[in-house]
């Protein structure tokens, strides 16, 4: 890793470096195998800043106005509030028992947090930093996500294989619906419309309809030259239009782009190894890929469809978010 700058705030930093205001973007990646967080400018891919964070960081998010990063830090049974200019630890959540994938709903006020050991889902209050609540949903929850409207958060069980719907004022699982082996992630559309669920066995996406909460779609995949059991989806992303969503495929080392409206795959792009999570950049012109056996990030251009490099981040890259 190259000797970074340590004095200037990241979001001064990227515009220093940069050429344009398209420079003034940030991706935080979490290392799990070097306790650390990194920062990269988008789309130049400079290293800009490398945090020590806490013992398997890998889920990680920010508030609405993106001054402060969430990490969860597993093997600390914790969510770290981070200064994201200064990489300072504002506070420690008590987020349960190993977290390792989280959710805030969309006014801010809780942020979910899975516990894959204790079959539960922590609520915490963002403002008090206490525990709300403890809600059991099914065994091995991981995915976890809000909403649009902040009605419904819902959470993946890797092992009883179903999406738990919980909703979000009385903070109680209402409804439960099965999906297909071993969900990992689940993403809503930007509407509220349908709820996208990802499944690391059956290699498949399970789309479902958010009124009735049931399956309306099975998605496959077919990767030339890959073999079935290398498919395994991942993590979900879903644009704002609703034109395109984008899966990690896994050790398959493809991002598949499927079309949001036909829910047919029309394209895979090769990353790097083993890709894990991915998003977006804050106007959706690139998608960021954390690839966690080489031990890079891709950089999609969206429009050309088109890998335009790969940066080395270090050991582990496992969650992903991108910044102003």
């Amino acid at each position: 890793m190259p000797h970074l700058p340590n004095h200037l705030p990241v979001a001064l930093l990227i515009c220093l470096l940069s050429a344009s205001n398209a420079e003034c973007a940030t991706a935080f990646v979490t290392l799990e195998d070097e306790d650390a967080l990194v920062a990269v400018s988008i789309p130049g891919g400079k290293l800009l800043k490398r945090y020590p964070v806490g013992k398997r960081p890998r889920g990680i998010g920010s508030d609405s106005q993106g001054q402060r990063l969430y990490v969860a830090v597993s093997d600390d049974n914790t969510i770290k509030q981070i200064d994201a200019d200064k990489g300072k630890e504002i506070s420690r959540l008590p987020s349960g028992k190993d977290p390792e994938t989280f959710a805030i709903e969309p006014r801010g006020k809780f942020l979910y947090a899975s516990n894959e050991n204790d079959n539960s889902v922590t609520v915490v209050d963002l403002q008090s930093r206490k525990t709300v609540k403890s809600i059991p949903v099914g065994l091995e929850p991981e995915g976890i996500c809000a909403s649009p409207d902040g009605h419904w958060v819902v959470s993946t069980s890797e092992t009883t294989n179903m999406a738990h719907w919980i909703n979000a004022d009385s903070l109680t699982v209402v409804d439960n619906t099965l999906v297909d082996p071993r969900p990992r992630a689940c993403a809503f559309t930007k509407d509220g419309d349908e709820l996208w669920v990802s499944s690391e066995i059956a290699g498949t996406i399970t789309v479902l309809d958010t009124r009735t909460r049931t399956a309306k779609q099975r998605i496959t995949f077919q990767i030339p030259g890959v073999t079935r059991e290398k498919i395994q989806p991942v993590g979900i992303r879903i644009d704002r239009s609703r034109q395109f969503a984008y899966v990690a495929l896994g050790p398959s080392n493809r991002i598949a782009v499927i079309d949001a409206k036909t829910y047919k795959p029309v394209d895979y792009l090769l990353v790097g190894q083993r890709v894990w999570n991915l998003e977006f950049d804050p106007d959706e012109t690139y998608l960021v890929t954390a690839n966690g056996l080489s031990n890079d990030i891709s950089l999609i251009d969206l429009k050309t469809r088109k890998v335009q490099k790969s940066i080395a981040v270090g050991q582990g890259p496992w969650g992903v978010t991108v910044l102003p």
